[in-house]
């Protein structure tokens, strides 16, 4: 297992964290034993949070943490509900009494963003003031947050100078916060990474991704992880591990001293660059062409399509059509009055396009 400082906290972190949110809680005993195991296989970054397996996941933490809480740095998040620093420390609390420790390395406030951070987290009497006294009581060691906002928006989190560390989505599919990421690791922060397969979808089969870098890799998920931790100014990258085979597979993974060579690097970025201007084709992203009359979210079939015909990620792409579908947003909804076109900047054929999509997705 490889490590590497966390900002400027002082501790070292492995380059893989167990992210908690995928233990198999219907066999709690298994689930306690994998997370002994990878602590035994050098493993040291445990993320969970109050909310996770409807509560379980601090609990099954808690017990596979008894007789060794001095070997993990534990993370785990509390839901910024309100503006209220008492209710904030109730759920702090609760999650102490659940992970039966006496203190939380890395406290999070859960997925927040610019909005709830300045009407709520650092509202008079709220949870900012109620952290630090926290923090000054040792029942949390560092002030860290997830993000789910614009990058923009990230850049202002890091530039409060409140926090120590934070946990944000980056992947070969999603890069927004790249350049986000690279500023928090000059200002400091210690900087983890949820979903560095995508929430699973590049965890499927594909022989696009899987040979991006010459030689191949073994498969799509091994290249994903094998990109975030090639990231510098990635600290450490959190992978919700359900079973021993998916374990030994990124151990080995984040085991690697080099995950990608110089020249693997370089060519992967001009294949990754290709592949966005090549889905740019399909949709930028701009969301001018909505409102739909009809409800279809545009962009998102069109995301749909990219998995498919861009990154070979079949059924990644049907799944989120089936979910369009049912959200009545899919593009067998289109009625072909070309609205969408008249104000799509790009020009695209937007409607032909949603035609293919039904066709190869529905």
């Amino acid at each position: 297992m490889q490590y590497q400082e966390f900002g400027k906290t002082g501790v070292k972190v492995s380059r893989l964290g167990f992210g908690a949110m995928r233990l198999p809680a219907t066999d709690p005993d298994f689930a306690v034993e994998l997370v002994n195991e990878a602590i035994k296989l050098g493993i040291n970054y445990l993320d969970t949070a109050l909310y996770y397996l409807d509560g379980q996941s601090e609990t099954l933490v808690g017990r596979a943490l008894k007789g060794q809480r001095d070997k993990v740095i534990l993370s785990t998040k509390n839901p910024i509900e309100d503006a209220s620093g008492a209710n904030w420390r109730k759920r702090l609390e609760t999650s102490l009494a659940k992970l039966d420790t006496d203190y939380i390395d890395f406290y999070h406030m859960w997925a927040i963003n610019w909005d709830i951070y300045v009407n709520r987290i650092a509202a008079k009497h709220g949870p900012l003031e109620e952290a630090r006294k926290a923090k000054e009581e040792g029942l949390i060691r560092h002030i860290s947050f997830s993000f789910h906002d614009k990058p923009e928006n990230l850049i202002k989190l890091i530039d409060t100078g409140n926090f120590e560390t934070m946990l944000v989505q980056y992947n070969l599919l999603d890069r927004s916060n790249e350049q986000a990421i690279a500023y928090a690791k000059q200002k400091g922060l210690g900087v983890a990474v949820m979903g560095p397969v995508g929430g699973g979808r590049l965890g499927a089969p594909s022989k696009e991704i899987s040979c991006l870098i010459p030689g191949g890799t073994k498969s799509s998920a091994e290249m994903a992880l094998r990109f975030v931790l090639s990231n510098p100014n990635v600290d450490v990258a959190l992978s919700g591990m359900s079973t021993r085979e998916m374990l030994v597979e990124n151990m080995k993974i984040a085991s690697l001293k080099k995950p990608l060579r110089e020249e693997e690097k370089r060519l992967l970025e001009q294949i990754l660059e290709e592949k966005k201007k090549l889905a740019e084709l399909y949709c930028t992203g701009c969301g001018y062409c909505m409102p739909c009359p009809r409800g279809v979210d545009i962009p998102a079939n069109f995301t749909s399509m990219n998995y498919l015909k861009v990154y070979g990620l079949k059924d990644t792409a049907k799944e989120g059509y089936q979910k369009l579908a049912a959200e009545k947003k899919a593009a067998a909804s289109c009625i072909q009055c070309y609205q969408c076109e008249a104000k799509c900047p790009q020009k695209i054929k937007v409607v032909a396009q949603l035609e293919e999509v039904v066709k190869d997705l529905a």
